[in-house]
This record gives structure tokens, C-alpha cells and sequence, in this order.
């Protein structure tokens, strides 16, 4: 009896502890639901934007749908402001982050990232009859526009400027047009896209950081099987000419490297 009830002790662990191992796979969750669901701002062009018709769009939004595919389920998209973006992964509001997150030390060593799927550079911008500001160490005891939590915000302070708060990209841009602030930090990528639908607006760059920053897919920790079929699915986009199409379609150029 007692080798029997051993024996059984021992299957209902093995049961349980594979249990809870598929308990804890997104990836197994995912493809249960057949729903991958990612957390995205919705008002960042080109990468996560409404068109006029009122769809969400954007180059990031093309790249989270392709991965999707071929993952083999569907993109679902849960809008909200980049300062929150990251507590609703934690909150588990969704499965990833897909929203130009760039891939720090501070933040892999709290959640895990795909391998890069575009890389930008950071550019000072200013309003442009505004001569003051050359470069980025002019920014001391200026006005900076960002959202507070972003990595431009943490360049920004760097070179001692004050911070003024903003929703995005957008406002930060308007302010330093309508001469609210003094400047802004942002990718290229995003104000090659403003000045090609805004070619008018009054801003221009002053300086450019040499160094490139590569963006992922942001999850949680410790699930290599996701993390795993992104990369698999980024791969495939960019071996069979998918990623080349929506790079082309909103910048004109191959943004990876």
C-alpha cells in the first residue's frame, strides 16, 4: 500500500507541477484564446496612430499583425498612454507592448524583450527662428516637451533641462511651435514623418545622437516560448520581403539597422 500511495503521491505532483507550468505560459494562453494582445498608444505616427477613418494604423501596428499571423492568431490592440503602458503589462491587461520601446539594461532587468525590430535616432528639435540652441548640451535650464517616463525625457534631463509633461509626440512638437518650450527630444523616424504631413510647421533639427536605438516587443518575464515565436515570426518578416513592404510604405527606407 504504501509503494502504491508513493506512486500516486508522486503522479498527482508530476500532474500538478505541469499544471502549473502551462498555467504559466502566456504563449500556451495565447494561442488558447487565439488572440495575442498588445498595449499600444494609438496616437505616436507613424508607428501607432488613428487614421481619418478612424483605424488604428501604423508601422508598429503592421509588424504586431504580421507577427500575430504567424504566431497563428489574431492581433488585438488595447489603447492607452504611454506613462501607463508598462503597469498594464504588469497588471496583465495584455500579453505584449508593442510602442517603439526601446531596450535598456534598466528595463531587461525587469521584463523581456524581443529582438529588435527598428532602430532610431535621437534628434534635437527646436522652433525655427530659435538660434540659442545648437546642440544638446544648450539644452541646460531650458524647456524640454516630453512625456515624463520616456527615454528622451531621461536624455533631456541629462543635459539639465526642465520638463514639461506632454501626452506624446504631437504635443510635444506643437509646444515648441506655438514656443511653449524650447525644444524636444524625438526619434528621426517620427519627425521625418511629421514634417512630410506638415512640411509648414515651424521646427527644424539642430543635432543628431550618433548612437542608434533598437526597439523589441515588450513582455514579462521568464517566457521563453513567447519570446521564442516573436523572434521566429520577426525573422520570417524580414527574410520573405514582409518587413521590407511596411518599412517602404512609412519611412521610405529599411529602419532595422
Amino acid at each position: 500500500m504504501k509503494v502504491i500511495a508513493t506512486a500516486l503521491l508522486a503522479t498527482a505532483l508530476q500532474f500538478s507541477v505541469s499544471h502549473v507550468a502551462f498555467a504559466e505560459s502566456d504563449l500556451a494562453k495565447i494561442h488558447s484564446a487565439g488572440v495575442i494582445k498588445f498595449g499600444t498608444e494609438g496616437t505616436y505616427p507613424p508607428f501607432t496612430y488613428h487614421n481619418t477613418s478612424g483605424e488604428l494604423v501604423g508601422f508598429d501596428v503592421d509588424i504586431a499583425r504580421e507577427v500575430s499571423k504567424r504566431i497563428g492568431v489574431k492581433a488585438e490592440f488595447v489603447e492607452g498612454k504611454w506613462d501607463g503602458l508598462i503597469a498594464g503589462l504588469d497588471a496583465k491587461r495584455y500579453d505584449a507592448v508593442i510602442n517603439e520601446v526601446s531596450i535598456t539594461p534598466e528595463r531587461q532587468a525587469k521584463y523581456d524583450f524581443s529582438d529588435p525590430y527598428i532602430a532610431s535616432k535621437a534628434v534635437l528639435i527646436v522652433r525655427s527662428n530659435n538660434n540659442t540652441i545648437k546642440s544638446f548640451a544648450d539644452l541646460k535650464g531650458k524647456k524640454s516637451a516630453h512625456t515624463l517616463t520616456s527615454n528622451y525625457a531621461q536624455l533631456a534631463r541629462k543635459y539639465g533641462a526642465e520638463i514639461v509633461g506632454t501626452d506624446g509626440f504631437d504635443q510635444s512638437v506643437s509646444l515648441v511651435a506655438q514656443g511653449r518650450a524650447d525644444a524636444t527630444i524625438n526619434d528621426n523616424l517620427s519627425y521625418l514623418d511629421f514634417k512630410k504631413h506638415k512640411p509648414d510647421a515651424p521646427v527644424k533639427i539642430v543635432a543628431t545622437e550618433s548612437n542608434a536605438e533598437q526597439e523589441g516587443v515588450l513582455i514579462r518575464k521568464d517566457n521563453p516560448d513567447l519570446q521564442q515565436a516573436i523572434n521566429k515570426a520577426l525573422a520570417e518578416i524580414k527574410s520573405d520581403g514582409t518587413y521590407q513592404r511596411i518599412s517602404n510604405q512609412y519611412f521610405g527606407a529599411d529602419v532595422s539597422k
